[in-house]
């Protein structure tokens, strides 16, 4: 039996974790994709940030493992949300030979388990030993390797349920004071769609853990928006009278 720490010295060739990091840039929906090179031609293309497990590894702690690794960052709210096990995942001959020089093992069939954040932009950053990262927004994504196109569809999906059952990942988001204005172009971004103005204030102002500030917007052309914050505390209030009726 090997010990943890050899363990973690080998991956397991058929489970991989893939991280699926959304952002708003520019008023588009984008989604963070790291270089690789094709192992044929050598032209560099994009994937989603991923790895193979290691053997004495826990999923979670892998995707975390990617993220600190890629990207630098260590302290985001992932959510595991999808397996995708087909057999075509590894059709493509360049994705496996990519993928077994890489990690210098034979690859067949692998399982990947998807996660999901939602991520401010400028957080991402490349650790040095890996190539560059770029954030491409969600309607212009170019050619990607294994399935990665169809997990991205998912997250899509995923995030929007996310937000209904878990809307405080909007709030950490956003700046710690925010306008009404950029609350609601953070729906509409994810959501792709347009809400009404005045009832999506309404609403808005129907929340308790949406509380208005005395600070109003500065330097700015138009009428002076205030500004809002989020409550955690009372936030965690009314989920908990929730959980109880």
């Amino acid at each position: 039996m090997l010990t943890d720490q050899e363990g973690k010295k080998m991956f397991y060739p058929h489970v991989s974790v893939d991280c699926v990091l959304l952002g708003i840039d520019n008023e588009e929906l984008c989604v963070l994709l790291v270089e690789r090179k094709n192992a044929g031609t050598g032209k560099t293309e994009y994937k989603l940030p991923g790895s193979l497990i290691y053997e004495a590894e826990d999923l979670d702690v892998a995707a975390y493992r990617v993220l600190a690794d890629t990207v630098g960052l260590k302290r985001v709210a992932l959510k595991q949300f999808r397996a995708f096990g087909s057999p075509a995942r590894t059709s493509n001959k360049e994705d496996v030979l990519w993928l077994e020089r890489a990690s210098n093992m034979e690859i067949d069939r692998i399982v990947t388990v998807a996660y999901l954040a939602l991520c401010k932009v400028r957080k991402a950053r490349p650790d040095k030993k890996y190539g560059a990262v770029q954030w491409t927004p969600v309607s212009k994504l170019p050619g990607l390797p294994f399935d990665h196109r169809e997990i991205i569809g998912e997250a899509i999906k995923e995030i929007r349920k996310w937000t209904e059952v878990e809307p405080s990942i909007i709030f950490n988001y956003l700046p710690a004071l925010f306008t009404a204005l950029q609350l609601r172009r953070t729906y509409e971004i994810i959501y792709n769609k347009e809400f009404d103005v005045r009832n999506f204030h309404k609403k808005m102002n129907a929340l308790p853990f949406i509380v208005p500030t005395d600070d109003l917007e500065k330097g700015v052309a138009h009428r002076s928006a205030r500004y809002y914050r989020f409550d955690k505390v009372k936030y965690n209030q009314l989920r908990s009278k929730l959980n109880k009726t």
